[in-house]
């Protein structure tokens, strides 16, 4: 018999509620996933032949939280009479009255089509945190099978994040996060708040104080479980870089005018020195459009030999016109570490004379003017983005990804007559050492 703390029994009633979509945001290990999934499966119990979806942005990250845990956790405790089975190939998990329960994510092409190739009576984003809003509106046009008995539902569940984020202006200012106006059925929208200690029956005293002893910005999200104010100043936010997001068919090779590989060393020795930061290495493209895109993030923690092999494999790949290679750690030695693994690889080597949020502004400039497109979704450079400001930058560790993709956006725009491009460029790249 599984009992609910009153937060979880709150929450409970509210996924029973009329309306149309419900948020359960807060702390980690607070219960919100097992009370959707449960909900989830009462309606699939209710009504047989329905379809239900569960997605998470990473397709393994789905299968490995959800199918392989919370819902055989679920079952157990909630539902040891009820018999489900696994049709893994198909990506579904179907009930005896046929009602199906289908498991996948967001991140590969082939799957969402075949996943949203469905309509659904639910529809429940998992970790929503990680999920842009454009990939939600997809989700959400699916859901539309007609099921009288329980009506058709979206559930989000997630940590929360910066209060600009699409969950905090749909489900707490009541705001449609693209226009930014008033939802015109903001009834069909509510939200509930779990934390840690509204499961601490089910937790160990010393997680919940490991959670309350977290740095601040951590425990307000995990603990807390409360959206926190973004960064002042903030140079990116994630709403500017997801309304520019693109997919690499949205350019070419044919349509690339320049590709650039950018490296950002470090001093790391290998994968396993974690207290090193790691190789930043970035690669984009300038289109024919005049635009810039980021087409992948090959960032790692490797030896020198290892980097300068992703390197040039990247060069190759992309069909890249040069290397862009950071030389204030390392100096020439850079240069020699990428051409020992193709002496043939056109390598130039920026160095850097001023602080990062300088180099950083002129290319947060493109990003706002819609000039940047991301081919795809990169978390840790984009919220390594997102902790600059005008001040410096804020986040944790050295932004290695970022300094790469700023190094790559600079080369790319330098020919450009706008934003100082071309002086700053040329400044950074005259020598000095590394802010």
């Amino acid at each position: 018999m599984v009992t609910f703390s009153p937060g979880q029994e709150a929450a409970r009633r509210l996924l029973e509620g009329p309306q149309r979509y419900a948020c359960l945001a807060g702390g980690t290990r607070s219960g919100k996933t097992f009370l959707i999934l449960r909900a989830i499966v009462l309606r699939a119990l209710a009504c047989s032949e329905s379809r239900h979806a569960v997605l998470r942005f990473h397709a393994n990250a789905a299968r490995a939280s959800i199918a392989l845990d919370t819902l055989p956790k679920l079952m157990r405790l909630c539902f040891p009479d009820v018999a489900l089975r696994e049709r893994r190939q198909d990506g579904y998990f179907e009930f005896d009255n046929g009602a199906r329960l289908f498991i996948g994510g967001l991140d590969d092409k082939e799957r969402v089509e075949k996943i949203l190739g469905l309509e659904y009576a639910t529809v429940f984003l998992n970790e929503a945190s990680q999920i842009p809003y454009s990939s939600a509106l997809i989700a959400f046009t699916r859901l539309a099978q007609l099921v009288p008995q329980i009506g058709q539902r979206a559930f989000v569940d997630l940590n929360p994040v910066g209060k600009t984020h699409w969950t905090n202006q749909l489900f707490g200012e009541k705001r449609d996060p693209a226009s930014r106006r008033p939802l015109r059925d903001s009834e069909n929208y509510a939200r509930a708040f779990l934390n840690p200690p509204d499961n601490e029956a089910n937790l160990s005293r010393e997680f919940l104080a490991s959670l309350e002893h977290l740095p601040e910005k951590q425990r307000k999200r995990f603990y807390e479980g409360c959206y926190v104010d973004d960064v002042d100043g903030a140079l990116w936010t994630y709403e500017i870089i997801d309304a520019a997001r693109r997919t690499l068919e949205d350019i070419p090779s044919e349509r690339r005018a320049a590709v650039v590989v950018a490296v950002d060393p470090s001093g790391a020795a290998g994968r396993d020195d974690l207290g090193s930061d790691e190789i930043g290495l970035v690669v984009a493209a300038r289109g024919f459009d005049g635009d810039a895109y980021v087409l992948a993030d090959l960032s790692c923690r490797e030896s020198p030999a290892a980097w300068g092999r992703r390197a040039v494999v990247a060069y190759h790949e992309y069909r890249a016109d040069c290397i862009v290679a950071e030389s204030n750690f390392g100096g020439e030695m850079v240069r020699a570490t990428i051409q020992a693994a193709d002496p043939n690889v056109p390598v130039r080597l920026v160095c850097a004379s001023r602080g990062k949020a300088v180099r950083a502004e002129p290319i947060s400039v493109r990003y706002a003017q819609g000039r940047v497109h991301h081919a795809g979704r990169f978390g840790k450079l984009e919220d390594q983005l997102c902790a600059f400001s005008s001040a410096g930058y804020g986040g944790e560790g050295s932004p290695d990804h970022a300094d790469a993709a700023i190094w790559a956006l600079t080369h790319l725009f330098a020919q450009d007559d706008g934003a100082g491009i071309i002086e700053f460029y040329r400044r950074e790249t005259s020598g000095g050492r590394k802010a």
